[in-house]
């Protein structure tokens, strides 16, 4: 197939922008949001992360693909981004333990690419112009025809994604001699988050976004997670209430991303839609309580209100956002209770926050 003609293929944004490239040789057209991330590695980790769920990627890496896939980096059981928009991108791969090349890959998941594309044009464009619905097609449909099927895609602001990446059914994950026992709500679970987990001595017990409090108190835990996933988080009524029981239990309750910002609209702390949002490897932070600087992995649409926290006499600031001074964590006053907006499992990134899942099982430590 990469000796071959290529044929065409279009990026066409709600604004009506069309930026052109190439088809990598699967045909057909996609829709989602459209967003960048600015990671120079890690794109396996990425493709895999369910809070990329109905959103289509902009690698801002130029070369995607060139080190294939090895299946054990998948950070859930397959590919959660709706399509993938790449400047060059790589039928080869040169790592010598890649279990298939990107190309084969995706091409068993059917999932529409298009690369050639000018994507530092592009990157610019969403920064400069929010993010926003896209379709790639590759498949010859009229631009008329493609704005016409855009036009009826809804928004991600108000939409509810977790119910669509989350397990049907509990199941287990570590050692079942473990020290702590820790319900984990499934809004999204990153696998590298579960091994976290269970490298510090603890079983989990990963739950449908769904379950009543009642049920993840039956596994008797040492504490509760709520994990990251994607769309609004607003519409998570019941996982508002589910939070909200779980720090009436009064055992360490531990928040990323989705499951951070449910637990502040669970307590009258309001979120917003970001402009373009957050998605790399390299955004800083700073713990505003022991001063000291983290580098983060962080992947998110919406975040925190930062007045509503501020206002709020139940929690406090831990970590701000260095860039634009967002709300990066917060914990609860007088209790077990803390979240963070970004990635300290990172896969990929930096570990400089991994420190927090030690916290939690000092916590949990604490609590025995």
């Amino acid at each position: 197939m990469k000796y071959k003609q290529r044929e065409q293929a279009i990026l066409l944004l709600s604004d009506g922008t069309v930026f052109y490239g190439k088809s990598i040789g699967i045909k057909g057209k996609t829709f989602g949001e459209v967003c960048f991330n600015t990671g120079m590695t890690g794109y396996q980790e990425i493709f895999t992360d369910p809070s990329y769920y109905g959103q289509i990627m902009v690698a801002a890496t130029p070369h995607i693909g060139n080190y294939g896939i090895h299946h054990d980096e998948n950070d859930s059981d397959g590919v959660k981004i709706a399509g993938l928009v790449c400047r060059n991108f790589s039928f080869d791969y040169s790592r010598p333990d890649a279990e298939e090349d990107l190309l084969s890959y995706f091409t068993k998941l059917n999932l529409v690419v298009i690369s050639d594309v000018d994507t530092r044009a592009l990157v610019r464009y969403i920064r400069d112009n929010g993010a926003q619905n896209a379709v790639i097609c590759t498949d010859g449909t009229s631009l008329e025809d493609l704005k016409a099927e855009l036009a009826q895609v809804p928004g991600m602001k108000g939409l509810e994604l977790a119910s669509a990446v989350s397990t049907k059914e509990p199941y287990f994950f570590g050692d079942a001699n473990a020290t702590y026992k820790v319900a984990a709500l499934d809004l999204g679970v990153k696998t590298n988050i579960l091994r976290c987990l269970a490298e510090r001595d603890c079983y989990i017990k990963v739950f449908p976004y769904n379950t009543p409090f009642a049920e993840l108190a039956a596994f008797n835990p040492d504490g509760y997670f709520l994990s990251n996933g994607p769309g609004d988080p607003e519409p998570l009524k019941q996982v508002q209430a589910t939070a909200n029981e779980m720090i009436a239990s009064n055992k360490p309750v531990f928040g990323i991303c989705l499951g951070h910002q449910v637990l502040g609209l669970a307590n009258g702390i309001a979120t917003y839609k970001m402009f373009n949002g957050h998605r790399g490897i390299n955004h800083p932070v700073m713990n505003v309580i022991t001063g000291k600087g983290e580098i983060t992995s962080q992947n998110h649409g919406f975040a925190i209100v930062r007045e509503d926290l501020e206002k709020n006499d139940l929690f406090e600031l831990t970590h701000e956002h260095l860039n634009d001074q967002t709300v990066a964590g917060m914990r609860m006053k007088g209790k077990q209770v803390f979240s963070v907006q970004f990635h300290p499992e990172s896969s990929p990134g930096p570990h400089d926050s991994r420190y927090l899942f030690d916290d939690f099982v000092a916590y949990m430590q604490s609590h025995k």
